[in-house]
């Protein structure tokens, strides 16, 4: 996995798609048939708009296998579409802890924080996760619009 993160985070490396790809199924994989299961089952469910029973497929995942960063990023998302954002701000942490290079979870923390108003903590947790994928054209205009918000120009 270092070697795809270090091609990842590289700019201008051709095969960054293949890096990107191999990490997100690397992330996907618990190791259980049975875990996985339960991750697509919240997937699932959160694709389908029915949040409270992705996040019970969820905890049932998070319960069982503590230590898949996956199952606590995919409930901070489900979390996050609930309006729960101390409970997303939680996972989150997890995920970071067992996995500090995330960058969809950096990205998800500064939604949150730029949700909540706190400019400052959303464009640090964003430029984590550019440098680590500089390869997110949303991540990079969140970037561009909250450092022209503290520049005190409006778009």
């Amino acid at each position: 996995m270092d070697r795809a993160f270090e091609e990842l985070s590289d700019p201008g490396y051709a095969g960054w798609e293949r890096a990107e790809s191999d990490i997100r199924r690397a992330w996907s994989r618990s190791g259980s048939a049975a875990m996985d299961l339960l991750l697509k089952r919240g997937e699932d469910a959160m694709d389908a708009g029915d949040v409270a029973a992705a996040i019970e497929h969820l905890t049932a995942l998070t319960d069982h296998a503590p230590d898949f960063a996956e199952g606590w990023n995919a409930r901070a998302t489900a979390y996050f579409m609930a309006g729960l954002y101390g409970p997303s701000i939680a996972d989150i942490a997890q995920v970071l802890r067992l996995e500090p290079r995330h960058w969809g979870a950096l990205s998800g923390l500064g939604m949150i924080y730029a949700d909540m108003g706190d400019t400052q903590r959303a464009l640090k947790a964003f430029r984590a996760s550019f440098a680590l994928n500089p390869h997110q054209q949303d991540v990079k205009d969140a970037i561009a619009r909250l450092e022209k918000e503290l520049a005190g120009v409006s778009l």
